[in-house]
């Protein structure tokens, strides 16, 4: 069996994968407080958000930041980007249907269950589709057990996350929502890495596929501009409650200058100047 180490860059891979999946998830919360307080296209637009800040960087993109620190001996690894773009569009869909599912059906029990349900064999799936873009001359095998429970943790952090993205408000109880979340993640990731059997295998064809700093490093890029776009319409568009606030104070301040018009005086009526009268005039008679 060869040797696997998942720490090959010590506390620096996990630390900052479990950093970008609670930003992730902490501003797909945030997107998902702001879908709560609208409906139609705008619902819609917010809830499409938060489906990708969660599912890309608080999901996807944790579990490649964590994939730069695992290693296998001296070998070489790639990855399969077709496979390992899939994986990505997988996470995101899977949670999209998940926030729209239990946004439209509300916080009944079967709808959340079965969301969470749905969610969380979609992100395992994500997971191992991950894996199985690895290129390296090795066979890989995995415990059917930790496999398990790798799905299991994925499953119930994908219940508490929707459930979350309905009842969660306010910035210190989003972070602590989006911490919770971010360990759930990364406790299923490392779960499913550790059910991993790795065997050398003598392949004498070059490895196809792309390394993964190369092809790691543009897409943080790419998603990081998503996030921080999506950060910043958070923070600089007005929340319903605020907007309501702001027609509040407009009526308001129609009403005033509305009475005010009513209370001023009305100035009396001109004299009327006397006629003046031309030498062309003919006297009255």
């Amino acid at each position: 069996m060869s040797h696997v180490d998942h720490f090959s860059y010590g506390l620096l891979t996990p630390v900052l994968a479990y950093v970008m999946s609670s930003v992730g998830c902490m501003l797909g919360l945030l997107l998902t407080a702001r879908a709560r307080e609208t409906v139609g296209a705008a619902r819609v637009r917010w809830l499409a958000s938060g489906a990708l800040s969660i599912g890309g960087t608080g999901i996807w993109v944790m579990h490649f930041v964590a994939m730069m620190g695992f290693s296998v001996g001296d070998g070489q690894i790639r990855y399969d980007v077709p496979l390992t773009i899939g994986s990505a569009a997988l996470a995101v869909v899977v949670v999209g249907v998940g926030l729209f599912l239990v946004s439209y059906r509300g916080e009944r029990f079967v709808p959340l269950v079965s969301g969470g349900v749905l969610t969380g064999l979609g992100v395992a799936g994500m997971h191992y589709i991950g894996m199985f873009a690895m290129r390296m001359p090795t066979h890989l095998s995995y415990d059917p057990t930790l496999v398990g429970i790798s799905v299991a943790i994925a499953i119930a952090a994908s219940v508490v996350a929707l459930w979350f993205s309905l009842r969660v408000s306010g910035m210190l109880a989003t972070g602590g929502a989006a911490m919770i979340m971010a360990l759930a993640v990364c406790g299923m990731h490392y779960t499913g890495m550790f059910a991993l059997e790795v065997r050398p295998r003598l392949s004498p064809a070059p490895l196809g596929g792309a390394k993964g700093i190369d092809f790691m490093l543009p897409t943080l890029a790419v998603l990081g501009l998503l996030t921080l776009g999506l950060l910043l319409t958070v923070v600089l568009s007005p929340s319903q409650p605020e907007l309501d606030h702001d027609a509040v104070l407009l009526a308001r301040l129609e009403n005033r200058r509305a009475e005010a018009r009513l209370q001023e005086p009305v100035a009396p009526p001109a004299a009327q100047a006397p006629k003046s009268r031309s030498l062309f005039d003919s006297p009255e008679r």
